[in-house]
């Protein structure tokens, strides 16, 4: 049981989703492993709006950095949420890898 803006209900809190660890991988693709242990590939080029045009110099969006299990990007100027990551992203299958 949990109480949540003063409504109690009758299960647990969803644990908040972060990312654990993000690589680049091109173009502002990243492959992204969040807190539910998931692997995924995340394309930033659907963020839009002024705030992420800086998203656009390979300097910037090669460059993200977590900070409390959020990426950022540009010292901290640009982040975007592990939830909007995990909804927009697509599942990485690890398994489908072939070491030669």
């Amino acid at each position: 049981m949990h109480e949540e803006n003063g409504i109690v209900y009758s299960d647990n809190p969803e644990p908040m989703l972060t990312v654990l660890e993000i690589k680049h991988m091109y173009s502002g693709v990243y492959m992204v492993k969040f807190s539910n242990h998931q692997i995924r590939l995340f394309d930033s080029t659907i963020l839009k709006g002024e705030v992420f045009e800086p998203l656009s110099r390979p300097e910037i969006y090669e460059n993200p950095v977590l900070k409390y299990g959020i990426v950022t990007w540009n010292n901290g100027q640009i982040d975007c949420s592990p939830e909007y990551m995990y909804e927009n992203s697509y599942e990485y299958n690890t398994s489908e890898i072939v070491v030669a």
